[in-house]
């Protein structure tokens, strides 16, 4: 089943590089995002933010990143936690623009 996100946006908040409980480096952060689109034969402005999360070396990757960088994103979502109903774009791969 497909599920792949691209968004390309501006870092606005970082959390710390943390470590799962089985040694994994994780990382959370708020990524906005501001484009127009086409939609039904016109133009539409979109902004938004979107929670990202990432593990392994895009997380280390990502812990270098300051608030304000420019950033192509790609990845997977997911549920945000497991019961509850919001998604969070899961980083395979981004990089700075």
């Amino acid at each position: 089943m497909l599920n792949r996100f691209g968004l390309d946006g501006v870092v606005i908040g970082i959390g710390d590089l943390r470590h799962t409980p089985a040694g994994v480096p994780a990382i959370e952060c708020d990524i906005a995002h501001l484009s127009m689109q086409a939609e039904a034969g016109g133009e539409r402005r979109v902004e938004c933010d979107v929670h990202a999360v990432a593990f392994g070396d895009v997380a280390v990757a990502l812990s270098r990143v300051a608030v304000g960088a420019a950033l192509r994103c790609e990845g997977f979502v997911a549920r945000r936690y497991r019961t509850g109903p919001g998604v969070a774009l899961h980083l395979t791969r981004f990089e700075q623009n």
